[in-house]
């Protein structure tokens, strides 16, 4: 990461007085503030540091302006959601909506139906008017109240659109494919030489959209995933060679299957996919898990295992279609105990759409309405192509192109893995030598 990497598009210089300007006149950078004229550091460490030449990387500090880039009397705003759903997604719109009008005086926003498909005149959608009155309560239901959808749209069709409407900021909350797609119609605002904002609010449940910190809902939903484990912990418990075996969301990074597994700490293995698995090497040692303490709880992300299972061709987003390593998994185990003629009560449970359609839960209503809060400051300020986040707990601006670079995920090195090799007590690896059949 270098420094030029971490600038922001502008779309010009903020001529015209914030109305939230006399919130910051005063203040400085502290320990619990960052001036709009300074810098996040990227690098933590003296290490880190000392091993950068030239300036080292920062990111642009989140929160409102002294100056503005559009008047608000003339500002027209659009909302858009795309992707899967999330807890917190009409926390989200709420938050926007009530920022816009409340504190910048902006009179007119429209939310646009199912995704991008929304910009997109064959499609045939509705345009509807948001206002306070009609997000009042939307915080308190899943889902969200614009509909999504998944799959590309032409950038030049969307674009089209926006001219039409008079829209002068998109704002879109989705995750790192519906990203791209606002990476698209940001250049494709720039190569028309428009003065349109885009910026993304990202959203991902499985918290795999790096540098901003964590995404929103990413606490809801694996406070909800504990649920699971419980119950099936209990109904392992309950039975002689009890097996709770759960499929937690997750296709590349196992963020949630971890996290989960940590909140309960009843787990005794933690499946995920940045961690191979040998599934004949993890057989012999569930068993004899099993023969030593009467039972075991098996946590699995959902693209874990993935070399033992063949893809089911790609979603309308392009994404590939991971096979079922859970329904795999389970009938691996109940054959190799049926082979060594052990007995065993095998209990599965994969809650993967539950917990992504709940509503928020406070921690995370609260970091939905924050995000919103500085996506509309960077966005009046005139920033554009970007996303917000937090990064070493200080919200940031993220340009699009640093924030879909890569995937977060979790590192087998770190110390999240550390903690859970902790609290299950499973190998690193499992060795065949290791393993008592």
């Amino acid at each position: 990461m270098e420094a030029a990497d971490l600038r922001v598009r502008s779309l010009g210089a903020c001529r015209t007085e914030s109305p939230l300007g006399a919130l910051v006149t005063r203040r400085g950078t502290t320990e619990h503030y960052v001036d709009e004229n300074d810098r996040v550091l990227f690098d933590d460490t003296l290490a880190m540091l000392a091993a950068r030449d030239g300036e080292p990387p920062s990111f642009e500090p989140g929160g409102p302006r002294r100056q503005i880039y559009f008047d608000p009397a003339k500002t027209r705003v659009g909302i858009v959601t795309c992707g899967g759903l999330c807890p917190g997604l009409n926390d989200v719109i709420r938050g926007l909506v009530l920022e816009l009008t409340s504190h910048y005086g902006v009179r007119k926003i429209l939310g646009f139906r199912h995704g991008y498909q929304g910009l997109v005149a064959r499609h045939g959608h509705d345009v509807v008017e948001l206002t306070p009155d009609g997000v009042e309560y939307i915080n308190e239901q899943g889902g969200t109240i614009l509909g999504t959808s998944r799959g590309n749209q032409d950038p030049a069709e969307i674009v089209d659109c926006l001219d039409q409407l008079g829209v002068n900021i998109l704002f879109v909350i989705g995750g790192d494919g519906s990203m791209r797609g606002a990476q698209r119609i940001a250049r494709e605002i720039a190569e028309r030489d428009r003065r349109i904002a885009v910026v993304g609010v990202p959203k991902t449940i499985d918290n795999d959209i790096p540098f901003i910190g964590h995404s929103f809902g990413f606490q809801t939903a694996f406070g909800k995933a504990t649920e699971s484990i419980r119950a099936a912990h209990t109904e392992a418990k309950a039975q002689p060679g009890g097996i709770g075996l759960v499929q937690l969301m997750g296709r590349h990074s196992g963020f949630i299957a971890c996290y989960a597994a940590l909140a309960t700490n009843d787990a005794d293995y933690v499946l995920i996919p940045e961690v191979p698995v040998d599934v004949d090497d993890f057989l012999p040692h569930l068993r004899r898990r099993v023969r030593d303490r009467g039972h075991a709880l098996v946590v699995v992300a959902e693209g874990a295992g993935q070399s033992y299972l063949s893809p089911n061709g790609t979603d309308a987003s392009g994404n590939t279609r991971l096979g079922d390593f859970g329904v795999y998994l389970r009938r691996r185990i109940l054959d190799d105990f049926a082979a060594a003629a052990e007995e065993v009560n095998l209990k599965y449970i994969d809650p993967s759409y539950v917990i992504r359609s709940v509503p928020a839960n406070p921690y995370d209503s609260v970091y939905c309405l924050r995000l919103a809060q500085a996506a509309v400051h960077a966005a009046m300020a005139g920033r554009t192509e970007m996303v917000v986040g937090t990064w070493r707990s200080r919200f940031v601006h993220v340009p699009i192109p640093v924030a879909v670079s890569t995937r977060n995920q979790v590192d087998p090195s770190g110390d999240l893995w550390m903690s859970v090799l902790e609290a299950t007590g499973q190998p690193t690896t499992f060795e065949p030598s290791t393993v008592t059949s």
